[in-house]
């Protein structure tokens, strides 16, 4: 049975519909919303996200990779620990970035999966 679930972010398809996307795309988009959005940004849901967007104008250092791996490893476990199990997060400096990758077995179907994500850091 195929399952359809909205797209984030929202959109519509070339037919004018709302846009739709599979079971794997939607975890990953799961994951996308929690990095992203900052503790305080959704009304209803005040302490949703891991605020990594908040750390784009601190300095770039091994301390806040290892800071923002706790913070996104416990975000994660807390909103999706339903739908996923998280194997590892690694954060990685680059230059003026971060990059977040995830790596976590789906719960359902016992498929394993790697997701990378990027997010710009202040200077140093």
């Amino acid at each position: 049975m195929n399952s359809y679930y909205l797209d984030y972010p929202f959109h519509f398809d070339s037919k004018g519909r709302t846009a739709v996307t599979n079971l794997d795309d939607h975890v990953k988009d799961m994951i996308f919303q929690i990095l992203f959005t900052s503790p305080g940004e959704r009304v209803n849901r005040p302490d949703f996200g891991c605020g990594l967007m908040q750390l784009v104008f601190m300095p770039n250092s091994d301390v806040l990779a290892t800071a923002t791996q706790f913070l996104v490893q416990g975000a994660l476990l807390r909103w999706l620990s339903d739908v996923i199990t998280i194997e590892w997060v690694k954060i990685e400096n680059q230059e003026h970035r971060m990059i977040v990758d995830v790596a976590y077995t789906r719960l359902d179907s016992g498929e394993k999966h790697k997701e990378q994500f990027a997010a710009p850091l202040g200077e140093i």
